[in-house]
């Protein structure tokens, strides 16, 4: 009985308490700027509205992201997990090109139609702020890696024609392109149903 006094079993405990309420206080902040997104602009996005919005200090969301840039940074990863992200890993894996580019083509479709109005509004924003653009074009790298070893894993050797295929593939997996299809189309269903055969019609004459 007497080691419950102990400071060092109290210790585990309250730091504990201290994770637990601080994945709180970030599941808040990240709601926030979820909604402000969503709903507002440019002007509405700040840290001094997020923490009005979360109910914390603007120390407290500087001390959890550093930046408006890192609650994006954040965001975009939440989402990402939420949108089936993650399988890009399994997807990379493949050791079939076709399989690999089909899988690349599905989880970005079903990233942008999960989160089509969201991202719709952090691209425009993008289209003005250098900020929000900056964490945009970071991301827009990453594809463009991913686009890379598919073409690679498809049979190149990266030659010229190769550098426009990956050009191409980036191009057509890009949120702006599968917004525009969408909208042409009616539904995000239908931009999904219809990007792999526009791709591989494009890259394997399929």
């Amino acid at each position: 009985m007497e080691s419950n006094g102990n400071p060092s079993c109290k210790r585990p405990y309250e730091l504990g308490k201290r994770l637990e309420q601080m994945g709180r206080t970030k599941e808040a902040v990240l709601s926030a700027a979820r909604s402000q997104l969503e709903t507002g602009g440019i002007r509405e996005f700040s840290m001094e509205t997020l923490a009005k919005a979360s109910g914390v200090t603007r120390q407290t969301i500087h001390n959890l992201f550093g930046t408006r840039t890192g609650v994006l940074e954040t965001l975009f990863d939440q989402i990402a997990r939420d949108a089936g992200m993650e399988r890009m890993r399994e997807v990379m894996m493949s050791i079939d090109g076709a399989a690999m580019l089909d899988g690349f083509i599905q989880v970005f479709s079903n990233f942008w139609a999960k989160n089509r109005m969201l991202l719709k509004r952090i691209h425009g924003i993008a289209a003005v702020d250098p900020e929000f653009g900056e964490a945009i074009q970071a991301r827009n790298q990453r594809r463009q890696m991913g686009a890379t070893r598919v073409i690679e894993r498809l049979g190149g050797s990266l030659q010229e024609r190769d550098s426009e295929r990956i050009g191409c593939l980036v191009a057509l997996t890009s949120f702006e392109f599968f917004d525009a299809l969408a909208e042409s189309l009616g539904t995000t269903e239908a931009a999904q149903k219809q990007l792999p055969r526009l791709i591989r019609r494009a890259l394997l004459n399929d």
